[in-house]
């Protein structure tokens, strides 16, 4: 299992998802090949805002262990924006 993790701007998460499964392509069919085990490529992407892909559970989902990592992961990026909104908002 090869897992990317990234933060990326809201327009390109979907986009960004395709990028990082193309990247890894080569590398999943070399593992496979060398040492012959099925091998996938997870790409947890998030948006700058919070944006996540239709995708985005089911790459979760095939991750082993405790999924709540994820969730804090994605509610503290949701805090951080509110946070820096907030931040903006009192400055002008």
């Amino acid at each position: 299992m090869l897992i990317d993790v990234a933060i990326s701007g809201d327009r390109n998460v979907i986009k960004k998802e395709a990028e990082k499964i193309l990247k890894y392509k080569d590398l999943t069919i070399e593992i496979q090949r060398m040492w012959n085990v099925k091998t996938k490529v997870i790409p947890v992407i998030i948006g700058a805002t919070g944006t996540i892909s239709k995708s985005f559970r089911k790459y979760v989902r095939n991750i082993p262990g405790n999924h709540e990592v994820m969730s804090y992961i994605y509610e503290a990026r949701i805090l951080d924006v509110s946070r820096s909104h907030t931040t903006t908002q009192h400055s002008r």
